[in-house]
């Protein structure tokens, strides 16, 4: 099969999903096109069979914004046309369901012999909890969900919410995020650890794209109450709009030095394993692909009880969860793991236990390969 993908290639949830499914499919002998205007942040393109193409938006005077939407349409044509596609993925529904319809119908007028490729569109959260939800975008939210050949959510709850406010009667099938549990485990580098925290110093860690609903000043806050019952670090990894003002938060609350902001990272899975608890007290969170990583590494997390987080944490069983912005619960809850090792070894124990069982890249990728085939099927 060769699949077309296409995401944002930025540092966010839905681009790492994609980014990793299109190399957990090369790795079982599919060809994989992304079609992006950048490459992946976690893309290897060190396999044959993936293929990178960029997509290019002209500049215009009489456009006072790039139309990328036209341009991806116009690519992803052109790719599903050169490299006979069989299906397009896409991932987040604004713009690249529109663009895939586009590029489905452009396909259709030509008389090759790859004029059928169906388009399935994977909706990730924001795109449905806050873009889409945009009165200026829900018609063309709600049109391009109807318009796919196949739907995919992240969660149950995403997908309820995308029912619940789009009104859609299709069939949105739930096909949870994944991890590679070969890659992410708990196998710390002493050597590695030790550059960020000396051995009595417990080692806390956030990782995002800074955006306000990932309430990475809650992080901040969190860390600073943890820090003043036991010596610890603070890891933050990723970059975005709130990075600046957390920055300063860490300065006024004390614990400048010990905050330290590594910024966007590709080596995760080395930087998940040394931590010992992770920190996840988002507004709102579609799934939690940054909670899973570190599950799979053994690292708990302390969360919101928001969203579709409670469907990946079990509150008290690898994971403690509490309500959004309740900072001292989140501290409380931090701190009654820190300080408890048998507590906190059941608790690692039953995070990789979750990862392994539940959501392994050897259970979910088989599940978008029979969606592949079912859509294939009736297109």
């Amino acid at each position: 099969m060769k699949i077309g993908i296409t995401c944002y290639p930025t540092y966010g949830g839905s681009g790492i999903v994609a980014t990793e499914l299109g190399m957990e499919l090369a790795a079982r002998g599919y060809e994989v096109h992304f079609i992006s205007y950048a490459n992946p942040i976690r893309l290897n393109t060190e396999s044959p069979l993936i293929h990178y193409h960029e997509v290019e938006v002209s500049t215009y005077p009489l456009f006072q914004y790039p139309p990328y939407c036209l341009a991806l349409a116009s690519r992803m044509a052109e790719v599903a046309e050169t490299a006979c596609l069989d299906l397009l993925h896409v991932h987040y529904a604004i713009p690249h369901a529109i663009s895939a319809l586009l590029a489905k119908q452009i396909l259709a007028t030509q008389g090759t012999r790859c004029r059928r490729v169906p388009f399935v569109t994977t909706l990730h959260g924001t795109d449905i909890t806050l873009v889409g939800a945009d009165r200026s975008y829900l018609p063309i939210t709600r049109f391009s969900i109807d318009q796919s050949d196949g739907v995919t959510a992240v969660s149950e709850y995403l997908r309820e919410r995308t029912v619940s406010v789009f009104k859609v009667q299709r069939e949105i099938r739930v096909i949870k995020n994944f991890v590679n549990c070969d890659r992410y485990q708990h196998n710390a580098d002493p050597e590695a650890r030790a550059l960020h925290a000396r051995p009595e110093e417990k080692l806390l860690v956030h990782l995002s794209n800074f955006r306000p609903v990932k309430r990475v000043l809650n992080v901040v806050r969190i860390f600073a109450k943890v820090r003043r019952e036991l010596p610890a670090k603070l890891l933050m990894i990723g970059d975005g709009p709130d990075r600046g003002p957390a920055e300063h938060l860490a300065i006024e609350l004390g614990v400048a030095n010990d905050v330290i902001f590594l910024g966007k990272q590709s080596r995760i899975p080395e930087l998940l394993a040394i931590a010992d608890l992770m920190l996840l007290p988002s507004e709102l969170e579609a799934f939690g692909l940054a909670a899973l990583e570190a599950m799979a590494c053994g690292v708990p997390t302390v969360a919101t009880s928001a969203g579709g987080i409670p469907e990946l944490i079990t509150d008290g069983v690898d994971g403690l969860l509490a309500p959004v912005g309740d900072v001292d619960a989140m501290a409380a809850h931090a701190l009654s793991l820190l300080t408890d090792a048998s507590r906190y070894s059941k608790f690692s124990a039953a995070s990789r236990r979750t990862a392994e069982t539940r959501f392994c890249t050897t259970l979910i990728i088989p599940q978008y390969e029979e969606y592949y085939r079912q859509v294939l099927d009736q297109a």
